[in-house]
């Protein structure tokens, strides 16, 4: 627990520079496109493709591939199931 009762988890999310937004460049089936999501889950993306064997790159094709809906909220649900089925990625909890 954190000052005032606060966990560390909600500390984290109130980090501003976990919550900014950041916009990738990215290659899908041979065409360049940008995806925008939140520090925090760029940081899972990346943990979650070592630990895959794969790119940074091949991972968000994979999640294109099987997406229904936008990219960034494919790539938001693919974190979170991805955690939820695993656990966090070690070094990133």
């Amino acid at each position: 627990m954190g000052p005032a009762g606060e966990d560390d988890r909600s500390q984290a999310v109130s980090d501003p520079a976990r919550a900014a937004v950041r916009k990738r460049s990215v290659r899908l089936a041979g065409h360049a496109t940008s995806i925008s999501l939140e520090a925090a889950f760029w940081d899972q993306l990346r943990a979650i493709a070592r630990i895959e064997g794969l790119s940074l790159n091949a991972l968000v094709a994979r999640i294109d591939e099987a997406r229904t809906g936008g990219l960034s909220g494919a790539a938001r649900i693919f974190v979170l199931d991805w955690i939820l089925a695993n656990g966090p990625p070690p070094g990133e909890d």
